[in-house]
């Protein structure tokens, strides 16, 4: 009865969570509510799965993984306030070439970060391999560094993300209406999702980074520089905080150096309560999340954060290893 119970309770927090709202909030407004809990959601995905990722193959805890998320934001708001400066893309009445700058803008804070997330890697992460307790303090100390930097290089105050015309703006559909920017984010967030959940299980390079979780002598006797795959997942972990950076300020209209500082704990929050290192468990519980906290913050705003804790107990206490501590 217990392990039915355990079966089926996550089950039905999920559906709970998702109708429930409707007995409580008129059907437009939850329309409207939905879909901004679920761009949210997805959101919290790109940065949360980063985490994740690192977390669940490395045994890594990168606390400056919000400072990542930040160089991302800050990066993505100077690619696109350039590329828009020489070509007027972002400011064109063709959704193609709004799609394209944006999308070019989130390519190069990810390879750049991704760049960043090698180098601290190599000088930060890799002498404290096996101590999560030095590997708290040290990436600590590495968040606090970069947030200095970005105030060094872009300047304290708070800056106002540019959006592309196309992204602007609602659709009325059926009567309800729906910002599109939301409507992008989730499904360039589901793409993404597809697209490493594809590379880690049907892949042959997924395949040897999960055998050099498991066995990493293993794998080195068999030829393979394991921890030059290891540091290929450190890069594309901070890649995914940089891209969730972008989109995260693009949603918000806005970036200021302790951004990351206020998203991580989300973060955290999701990959806890999807299972670390588990794809399939951080967009559910990035899902969960974000509309939770959508649907209390518009009935009972000051709970909002709350719901959140409260939903990472409740899980916790069913499942203490989260929904999908398989690796999913």
């Amino acid at each position: 009865m217990d392990d039915q119970f355990k079966k089926w309770a996550p089950k039905f927090i999920v559906v709970g969570i998702f109708l429930s709202p409707l007995l409580l909030i008129s059907p437009k407004t939850y329309i409207t509510l939905t879909i901004s809990g679920l761009a949210m959601g997805m959101l919290l995905f790109l940065v949360a799965s980063g985490f994740s990722l690192i977390f669940g193959f490395l045994s890594v805890l990168n606390l400056a993984h919000g400072a990542l998320f930040t160089w991302g934001a800050y990066i993505g708001f100077s690619a696109f306030t350039l590329m828009n400066k020489w070509t007027g893309w972002g400011g064109s009445d063709s959704i193609f070439s709004n799609i394209a700058i944006f999308l070019l803008a989130l390519i190069v804070a990810g390879l750049l970060v991704a760049i960043l997330g090698i180098i601290t890697e190599r000088l930060v992460i890799r002498p404290v391999y096996g101590s999560h307790l030095f590997q708290i303090f040290i990436t600590v100390g590495a968040m606090t560094v970069m947030e200095e930097l970005i105030r060094i290089v872009w300047g304290p105050n708070d800056e106002v993300m540019p959006v592309p015309l196309s992204f602007m703006g609602s659709w009325d559909l059926f009567d309800v209406v729906v910002s599109k920017y939301p409507l992008i984010a989730i499904i360039i967030g589901f793409i993404l999702y597809l697209a490493i959940f594809t590379i880690l299980k049907k892949t042959k390079l997924g395949t040897i980074v999960r055998a050099g979780v498991e066995n990493p002598e293993m794998v080195q006797v068999m030829g393979h520089n394991i921890y030059r795959y290891f540091t290929g997942v450190f890069a594309v972990g901070s890649a995914l905080a940089a891209i969730g950076g972008g989109m995260w300020a693009t949603f918000v209209k806005s970036i200021h150096p302790a951004m990351g500082g206020e998203v991580i704990i989300f973060a955290l929050i999701v990959a806890i309560i999807g299972g670390l290192g588990s794809m399939t468990g951080s967009v559910v519980g990035a899902l969960l999340v974000g509309l939770s906290y959508n649907y209390v913050a518009y009935l009972v705003p000051k709970a909002a954060l709350g719901i959140t804790m409260l939903l990472l107990v409740i899980i916790l206490s069913i499942r203490p290893t989260g929904l999908f501590p398989e690796g999913t």
